[in-house]
């Protein structure tokens, strides 16, 4: 089992409760977002381990609602643990999800209580902004050693694609007409080597941006849908 095949029943388990649900926001496996209500994250771990415990503790200083998410389990040892773990995690306001792979279910064993760490009020503004910076839920909770689609990265495809459309143009242009606000810092900063000055205020795609809107079509389709 991998920790990416329990993102679908948290998420279809949170979005039954009226949450928009998307994975891979900053270093949380989850992020749920309900109207005004603070956000809600849930670590997935294919065991219940002290390393998602770290985690848990981590993502407190974020939000007060942390979930820890494991996979339901028959086995004695969880059975034996079952008190303690669930202890450990009231202890220190943490909830925990069994998840039932096979069936598509997920049971609330224990919802985090009051416990208020101190919060860093940046780093959750940080997360806040790229979830709602970004289209759609582009990766897979729970999955590792893949590029993350961030809102900046859609973002600099969005420039791609309208250079790629036009062949050349000036930020402010493409600010505009790709709805890409930060467009000229994407362009200066050139993180993905994509793009290329060639002349003052304009810019052109270089072959790895060529490459990129290849690499990328389904993305940036969706990204430029009316």
């Amino acid at each position: 089992m991998r920790e990416a095949d329990l993102y679908p029943p948290v998420k279809a388990y949170l979005e039954a409760q009226g949450y928009a649900v998307k994975s891979e926001i900053g270093a949380c496996d989850v992020m749920a977002v309900r109207g005004d209500e603070p956000p809600v994250i849930v670590e997935l771990k294919t065991s219940f381990s002290l390393a998602l415990v770290f985690q848990g503790i981590e993502r407190q200083s974020l939000t007060q609602t942390v979930y820890l998410a494991v996979p339901v389990s028959s086995q004695k040892g969880w059975r034996l643990r079952y008190k303690d773990i669930t202890r450990l995690c009231r202890r220190l306001g943490l909830g925990l999800l069994a998840v039932d792979v096979g069936h598509g279910t997920v049971e609330a064993h224990l919802d985090p209580d009051d416990y208020m760490p101190r919060k860093n009020t940046k780093r959750a503004g940080r997360l806040l902004r790229e979830f709602e910076r970004r289209v759609g839920d582009p990766n897979v909770g729970g999955t590792t050693g893949t590029k993350r689609m961030t809102a900046y990265r859609q973002d600099a495809l969005r420039c791609a694609a309208y250079l790629g459309a036009q062949g050349k143009a000036a930020p402010k242009d493409i600010a505009k007409a790709a709805a890409a606000p930060r467009a000229a810092a994407i362009l200066q900063a050139d993180h993905y080597g994509w793009f290329e000055r060639i002349s003052r205020g304009i810019y052109c795609l270089t072959p790895q941006g060529e490459a990129a809107l290849t690499a990328y079509q389904t993305e940036i389709a969706a990204l430029t849908a009316k």
